[in-house]
């Protein structure tokens, strides 16, 4: 099979050379402090200061996802949800069915909110692969991974359509409102998303590896961690820890919140409310506040890899913003545009600075303006620059190992483990992507 030996030439590759998370994180600070330093007019100590002034500006954001990470967690784990994704996970019996099974689930939940398909995907992968000691740990995960990335086009929680959909956004002088039925809901968007979901799915059942190649779910290398055991006392301190009466009073005002939300706002699943609607699902499936203390606690050691690599993202992102290379990079790309070739130059252009700014609302409150002004020169609208810039975040979110720390930090796997596997996808969703945003001028 033509996949399955590229996949496993690449994976080969990539177990010999690629580093960590962190190091990649690290060597890619390196890489933009020498970046700015040769393309701009910035010195070192102004590249220092930008690295050092961006270096906290994802302190709310990495809390964000350190919370969907080990809230989403503790949700799968409350005693019926577990029983439910058991029974679920239990119902493949090949390897095949496994991988397809995982990516669908995976993308359904996706397409509800990126946050939870990337957790739910990863912990319904694992519990698929406890069950199946024929197939491939590693495969299952990036599988998983993958097709949260494929659908994102059309997912509803979508950043940047999201953005121009909101009165009052950054841009809105400029382009006004844009309704997702131009965004997310649109030709372009869905059928890179769903054509690439089918794609990748098929791609990911002909990279299973031979059956004495398979690398099963090892339970003492990917298990949990040995959860505390707390003893009960008949005391007033440990009734109280354990008081249903308190927790569901919690959860009933934190479930009045979460309607007058909804009622207010729509059906917009940011971040802060999904956190939110995680923690009070996780009270009230746990049963008591000392019960999800212990299914959170038991989940914190998946989130070391979060908390400190997302900073170093930050400073990159500020070198990339302080120094103008974002700038210079996306007016280089566009420079040479024609009305057919700027939606692909587009994407190609955020696909590469997502590569350095894997946040997908910084990354558009930054280049998102300066695409938009390149588009005056062209007969085109401004959802094709949103929906080129969103796409190029997606696909390079593939290589850049931003997104898929949660997956790894539950899976106990390295990069190298799946990165290989990601690769092939990366470049079959880029074939795909390419190829409609070519179309792209013929829709509208």
């Amino acid at each position: 099979m033509m996949l399955r030996a590229v996949s496993d030439r690449v994976r080969l590759i990539v177990e010999k050379f690629l580093p960590s998370a962190f190091i990649f994180a690290i060597l890619l600070t390196f890489l933009v402090f020498i970046m700015g330093l040769v393309l701009t007019d910035e010195g070192i100590i102004d590249m220092t200061t930008h690295w050092y002034n961006g270096f906290w500006d994802f302190l709310a954001f990495t809390t964000q996802m350190i919370l969907i990470l080990i809230t989403g967690y503790a949700l799968v784990k409350a005693p019926p949800v577990e029983k439910i994704m058991i029974k679920f996970a239990s119902k493949p019996k090949t390897q095949a069915s496994a991988v397809v099974t995982t990516m669908l689930v995976s993308a359904a939940a996706g397409y509800i909110s990126w946050g939870l398909g990337f957790v739910l995907g990863a912990l319904f992968a694992i519990e698929v692969a406890k069950r199946l000691p024929y197939v491939d740990f590693r495969l299952l995960i990036a599988a998983g991974y993958s097709a949260v990335v494929a659908i994102l086009p059309a997912g509803i929680t979508l950043t940047a359509p999201l953005l121009v959909n909101t009165p009052g956004h950054s841009t809105e002088e400029m382009i006004g409102l844009i309704p997702l039925t131009e965004t997310i809901f649109s030709p372009t968007m869905l059928l890179i998303a769903f054509v690439g979901l089918i794609v990748v799915i098929f791609a990911y059942v002909k990279m299973m590896p031979k059956d004495e190649d398979v690398v099963p779910f090892n339970p003492e290398k990917n298990g949990e961690d040995i959860k505390p055991v707390i003893k009960r006392y008949d005391t007033v301190a440990e009734k109280l820890n354990h008081s249903k009466i308190i927790n569901y009073t919690i959860v009933g005002i934190g479930t009045l919140w979460i309607i007058l939300y909804f009622v207010n706002n729509g059906f917009n699943l940011e971040l802060n409310i999904l956190n939110f609607i995680f923690i009070i699902l996780g009270l009230a499936l746990h049963g008591s506040p000392e019960g999800y203390l212990n299914a959170i606690i038991s989940g914190m050691s998946a989130a070391g890899g979060i908390l400190i690599q997302f900073p170093f993202y930050a400073g990159i992102m500020g070198m990339m913003a302080g120094s103008g290379l974002i700038t210079i990079i996306s007016e280089f790309i566009v420079s040479f545009s024609n009305d057919f070739t700027f939606p692909i130059l587009t994407y190609i252009s955020a696909a590469i600075v997502n590569m350095f700014v894997p946040s997908a609302g910084g990354q558009w409150q930054i280049q998102g303006p300066i695409m938009l002004e390149a588009l005056q020169s062209f007969n085109l609208p401004p959802s094709v620059v949103v929906n080129a810039v969103s796409v190029g975040d997606m696909t390079t979110n593939l290589l850049q190992p931003f997104f898929v720390l949660p997956a790894l930090g539950l899976s106990k796997l390295g990069l190298k483990d799946i990165w290989g596997y990601c690769f092939v996808a990366f470049v079959l969703l880029f074939i795909v992507s390419i190829t409609v945003f070519l179309l792209t001028p013929l829709f509208l």
